[in-house]
């Protein structure tokens, strides 16, 4: 087995003393850039991971899975909402992830470790979990490529969401994904076909998600299947997935000329909960006057009144697989071949569409 790169060997590959490594990943700013570039490059040649703990890494013995995400808060659904509604509003895609992981984990006796921002310089937090933890799990396109080829030279990673293709170098890495493509499809054909609805709209994100992509992907084949004419690109393209950007949505939407759409399917649930909150406020009645749809399947989705028809993904599952891919990792009862799992989605028929009762919160169907 081979030994783990120390910060002697990237010493020496970069041609400066031990000190100066340390300050580049301690305080950066005090190191010149070209330096610090060249320290930085010599780091990611060798697979060096910056933490006192790489001796255990290299061991395998810390006990410790990790997760790492981007900060999927909604800064206005946090500042609007009561103590009795920040649990629900908070408790989006990421948290159900996290509550898959930390099951698993306990399972098989592993703790797990948390990074929800990977903003920062280059002891980014990715950095940090990765010399803590045996390996980790790590949400599409939030992470450097670079980082991460580096990281999974000495560990177990695994990709969760977002196509397996695309992802330049990192083939290699085990795989997770949700059925976005079928599941949209699903929900837009069920619109067309089950409820007669013709003038249908789009709302995803300015910088789409791997995703978001395919659900968008599905809408447009579901509507081609069904001959309806849609754009080549979503109707709206909102800055952020939240609720208040949903609400946002519908002002503009119901500000352009022509006909009011018959549907408005948002590419996740955040959006779809303030586009209800909004069209109520302008007087408009959902499912009568205008049906709204999202995605993803959030606790708050069958909350809200009324009820809203989402894609339910397996967000429990999903947590749990990683871990158990990282376990048979580390243990080596999985094969050197890298694994992709696409997990199935569920269409969740509620009032929102017009099925299910609107006074019934809980109604749904599948």
């Amino acid at each position: 087995m081979s030994t783990a790169p120390t910060v002697y060997d990237v010493a020496e590959r970069s041609g400066v003393s031990i000190a100066t490594v340390s300050r580049v990943y301690r305080n950066p700013d005090s190191v010149r850039a070209e330096t610090r570039e060249r320290v930085l490059a010599a780091a990611r040649e060798l697979g060096y991971v910056p933490s006192g703990n790489a001796r255990g890494l290299a061991s395998r013995s810390t006990g410790v899975l990790g997760l790492c995400f981007p900060d999927y808060s909604d800064p206005d659904a946090e500042a609007e909402a009561s103590e009795a509604e920040e649990e629900d509003a908070a408790t989006l895609y990421a948290d159900q992830i996290i509550r898959g992981m930390e099951r698993a984990a306990r399972r098989h006796g592993y703790a797990l470790l948390i990074a929800a921002s990977l903003k920062g310089g280059p002891e980014s937090l990715v950095a940090k979990v990765a010399g803590r933890v045996d390996g980790f799990a790590v949400l599409a396109r939030t992470v450097p490529t670079q980082e991460l080829e580096v990281i999974s030279r000495r560990q177990p990673v695994v990709m969760l969401a977002g196509p397996r293709e695309g992802t330049d170098h990192l083939d290699h890495l085990d795989h997770i994904e949700v059925a976005n493509f079928d599941g949209q499809h699903e929900l837009t054909r069920h619109l067309i076909e089950d409820h007669g609805l013709r003038r249908l709209a789009y709302i995803g994100s300015a910088e789409e998600s791997p995703d978001v992509e395919a659900r968008f992907r599905g809408y447009l084949a579901a509507c081609r299947t069904g001959g309806v004419r849609v754009s080549d690109e979503p109707d709206l393209r909102v800055a952020m997935m939240t609720q208040a950007e949903g609400g946002r949505a519908v002002d503009v939407l119901l500000a352009r000329e022509g006909e009011r759409p018959d549907a408005l399917v948002f590419a996740n649930d955040q959006l779809a909960v303030g586009a209800l909150h909004a069209l109520e406020q302008q007087g408009l009645r959902v499912p009568d006057d205008v049906v709204v749809t999202g995605f993803d399947g959030i606790p708050l989705s069958r909350l809200v009144r009324p009820a809203l028809t989402t894609v339910r993904q397996p967000m429990l599952r999903m947590g749990e697989e990683a871990v158990e891919l990282l376990i048979k990792r580390l243990t080596g009862t999985r094969d050197t071949e890298p694994v992709s799992l696409m997990l199935p989605v569920t269409v969740v028929r509620r009032a929102s569409c017009g099925c299910g009762k609107a006074d019934d919160a809980g109604s749904e169907r599948r």
